[in-house]
């Protein structure tokens, strides 16, 4: 970094920059930029504010600085008021104003306002219907209006002013029709081209010294057209090509042009797109050169997919083709071998290898590493990506995210698994359910959308008449092995789904055992909820129930604001409620679903680490039972602050969080136990059955907890953590944490183990109790991603395996990383290097061996016989 300049201004306002092209002071270059309500002139030599110019209407908004080429001028316009245009002329050189000219227009304007010329403006009024041409030519404001109707008489709906890359040129589009109009003297207007595609327009490149190009591409069902033009010559194309284009890829949202030289000297194009579905596609000589995936850099949800059961029964037809493929397989081999294949056939090889591996099948492996991970991006796509090699089997635009009347800002929410078929029933495929809305707001109407995992195909979709608030997936499905799901709107109304009579008798005989919670974090506020009644609205809904507000934890807002809450894992499983400890003792783990852990900073805290003292900030973390409000345990670190990040598993809580004191990271463990268990110690009242093991357990009777915490530094900040989660639960645990170098540690949950000691004793020791040390260890050879950087890391998912000694890591940002890990080692399995060979030579040499022996013992006590 050569330099850098905080402006400072009075009022918070959008930034311009402008490079003027003659503009220097002392063969100084300068750089004029507009930000919090003040100009700046400031030197690209040292970033020293050269002058500086604020403006005297409070309710000013800048919306472009110009500056004419040759000319001395800054041009600043804008609105006041959203009815008066503003137009400032000042002096480049030192700031002076030179004049200030305001026109005032009854009907407003709306929108932005697009720059045709050096001196022109087009803006439209607050109704959308009339063009507002301005022009300031030597500081005096004049303008023409023109109704939109009179240039295009189809139009419909509001009208959007689209930026255009070509001087003297501008675009309006509309609902049903875009239109580029051409500013012609004083104002007037002139239709260069309409068109009902939807279109994409890149900005101007310069290929020679007098001349520009753009590209313009319109998009027709499953074809785009492109267009090359030059800037002052709109009739003439440079090129003209239509490309085929996968549907799935949505419309084209931005257009970027690169030119060459072609062998017989004329220009060549290159067309860089970017799709609505985040992908990258490079287009040339009317072909697709190469295309990215870049929309699976921006995930927001994953869940999983188990592949189909591999079937016995083989077709005719499938055996001839494998026959064919084996025979083509070794002849492409053999060509290899002899070295007379060429890069084709060396491509095919390579391809055949990847599809004949175990790792690239598409059916189900008996150890469970073969699934599909089914992520939802931002952009509104789906994608399913194989375990075994990262290939994307297939993707899919939901038809309920994209943008239409009824729903104007679709927006991706969560994935929730709603149909799970056993593999006892598979005439049904498993399907997962997308869950979105109409807009940023939270009151917006929701959308469903339910989808197959192994076809991606979109079963059906549901346009709700209410908000989606929170999702709460039951733990019940029904016959057909959907999972009834709980949709909270923002009235606090409970919609039950699937709407069948079979999940409605379901669900009435679970009614009394429902609850769930909710955090309002902005209010510090957090409720705990259940069902009352079915809706007393005037339309009648069977599927539609009251709920009622059973308990609130409420943190003043003086002292405390919430910063991070977690939960366990809904699908988690626990092994054993028993932790047998030093001296052959028992302590039972409070296993509960309904544990939240809260953590809370001071006010003043929540911003950036570093910004306030040790004293103004603390960091309290609460257990508290979802069920009743009632808080199990509470503990306050003083001299710390947030970001908070937190993992729930089993009976335990790590967070991680910044100690200003120390001036370094700490990570906390909290275990929390149940002593109403505490008298099952005897082993002959577990063998005689004289146990309270299987008694009932409520949670609205004061449970007897006690809890055990510690604290410990470490190095790095994070970004994700997470836990490792195995089938039985019976492997221990690792911590997964997400650094901010962008990779993924293992740590071993014994380090976190709050009864370590500094001197433990020779129980301890051998129960694997590590010595207490004041910080964490952070072992090389622990980085699960190695040398790899998974860029821009933002989080980290964990899937049991069938094999209970491995769990599935999926990590995710803009790059995407997926590995297998023992935490325990694979104490279940061979490993893949096995040499099974040399077992196979060992068992027979030991038969082998036998016999010879036993033939020799033989003849050995006949031979003693005979003497």
């Amino acid at each position: 970094m050569v330099w850098e300049s905080s402006l400072q201004g009075p009022k918070h306002s959008k930034s311009f920059l402008l490079v003027p092209t003659n503009l220097k002071f002392d063969k100084d270059n300068v750089l004029v930029v507009f930000s919090n309500g003040r100009l700046h002139a400031i030197s690209c030599i040292d970033g020293e504010v050269l002058w500086k110019k604020d403006f005297e209407a409070e309710s000013f908004e800048v919306q472009q600085v110009i500056q004419p080429p040759g000319s001395d001028l800054i041009y600043v316009v804008g609105f006041a008021a959203s009815y008066q245009f503003e137009m400032y002329q000042i002096n480049a050189k030192n700031g002076e104003l030179l004049k200030h000219e305001s026109a005032s227009f009854s009907s407003g304007f709306s929108g932005e306002v697009s720059l045709v010329s050096t001196e022109t403006v087009v803006a439209l009024d607050s109704t959308g219907s009339i063009l507002l041409t301005i022009s300031f030519q030597d500081g005096k404001i004049s303008s023409q209006q023109t109704p939109f109707s009179n240039l295009v008489e189809d139009s419909l709906g509001p009208a959007v002013i689209i930026p255009s890359p070509v001087s003297g040129i501008f675009a309006i589009k509309t609902d049903a029709v875009t239109v580029f109009i051409r500013v012609i003297g004083e104002g007037k207007l002139e239709v260069v081209e309409k068109t009902t595609h939807e279109i994409a327009v890149s900005d101007a490149l310069s290929i020679s010294e007098d001349q520009e190009a753009f590209a313009l591409i319109q998009h027709a069902s499953s074809e785009i057209h492109l267009t090359v033009k030059l800037a002052h010559d709109w009739d003439g194309n440079l090129l003209k090509e239509s490309v085929k284009m996968d549907r799935q890829r949505g419309l084209v949202h931005k257009v970027f042009i690169n030119n060459y030289i072609r062998t017989d000297r004329s220009y060549g194009f290159r067309v860089l797109i970017v799709m609505e579905d985040h992908s990258l596609l490079l287009l040339q000589q009317g072909e697709i050169v190469w295309s990215r995936e870049d929309g699976l850099a921006s995930i927001i949800d994953v869940t999983t997919s188990e592949l189909p059961v591999e079937r016995n029964g083989v077709s005719v037809a499938k055996v001839e083709h494998n026959l064919f493929e084996w025979l083509k397989g070794h002849m492409l081999k053999l060509k290899g071998t002899l070295m007379l294949a060429s890069p084709e056939d060396m491509a095919a090889i390579q391809s055949m290898r990847l599809k004949s591996s175990e790792k690239s099948k598409m059916t189900r492996d008996h150890n469970g590493f073969r699934k599909l991970l089914i992520v939802l991006t931002r952009a509104g796509k789906l994608f399913a990506l194989h375990t075994g090699d990262g290939r994307i089997v297939w993707s899919h635009l939901l038809r309920s995210l994209h943008k239409s009347e009824a729903c104007q800002s679709p927006i991706g929410l969560n994935l929730y698994q709603w149909q799970v078929p056993h593999h006892h029933a598979m005439d049904e495929n498993p399907s997962v359910l997308v869950v979105s809305r109409c807009g940023p707001s939270s009151d917006t109407p929701g959308v469903l959308s339910f989808v197959d995992t192994y076809t991606g195909k979109e079963l059906s979709s549901l346009s709700l008449d209410h908000a989606v608030v929170q999702v709460i997936p039951l733990p019940y499905t029904d016959s057909t092995e959907q999972r009834l799901h709980l949709l909270i709107n923002a009235d606090k109304h409970a919609h039950l789904y699937p709407k069948t009579s079979e999940a409605l008798s379901i669900f009435k005989r679970e009614f009394l055992n429902i609850y769930w919670y909710s955090v309002e974090d902005q209010n510090g506020i957090i409720k705990g909820h259940a069902l009352k009644c079915k809706c007393t609205g005037e339309v009648a809904d069977e599927f539609c129930f009251d709920t009622r507000d059973l308990w609130s934890v409420v943190f003043p807002s003086e002292s405390e604001k919430i910063v991070a809450t977690v939960t366990r894992k809904l699908n988690e499983v626990v092994h054993t409620q028993a932790k047998v400890v030093a001296d052959q003792d028992v302590m039972y783990k409070y296993i509960s679903r309904n544990l939240l852990f809260v953590a809370t900073v001071a006010p003043k805290g929540s911003g950036e680490i570093g910004s306030v003292t040790p004293e103004e900030s603390w960091l309290v973390a609460y257990l508290i039972d979802t069920v009743t409000g009632r808080i199990l345990h509470r503990v306050t670190h003083h001299g710390s602050q947030g970001p908070v990040h937190a993992v729930f598993s089993e009976n335990w809580v790590v967070y991680h969080y910044f100690n200003l004191r120390a001036h370094r990271y700490e990570m906390s463990v909290i275990e929390i136990y149940d002593q109403s268990r505490a008298d099952n110690k005897d082993v002959w009242k577990l063998v005689l059955g004289k146990h309270n093991l299987t008694s009932p357990i409520s949670l609205f009777s004061r449970p007897e907890v006690i809890t055990k915490s510690q604290s410990y530094f470490f190095t790095h900040s994070l970004k994700a953590i997470a836990v490792t989660s195995t089938a039985k639960g019976i492997t221990s645990k690792q911590l997964l944490l997400g650094t901010i170098g962008d990779q993924v540690l293992a740590l071993d949950k014994r380090f976190l183990d709050p009864r370590r000691t500094v001197n433990p004793t020779q129980a301890e020791k051998e129960e694997g109790i590590i010595p207490l040390t004041d910080s964490l260890p952070i072992i090389p050879q622990s980085y699960v991603t190695h040398a790899l950087r998974v860029e821009g890391l933002r989080g980290i998912i964990t899937v049991p395996a069938k094999l209970e000694s491995t769990t599935l890591v999926f990590a995710h940002g803009v790059d995407l990383f997926f590995t297998q890990l023992a935490p325990s080692r694979t104490y279940d399995s061979l490993t893949e290097d096995f040499s099974y060979a040399l077992l196979l030579i060992t068992i027979v040499a030991l038969v082998a061996a036998i016999f010879v022996t036993w033939r020799l013992s033989e003849r050995k006590e006949l031979q003693e016989k005979w003497r």
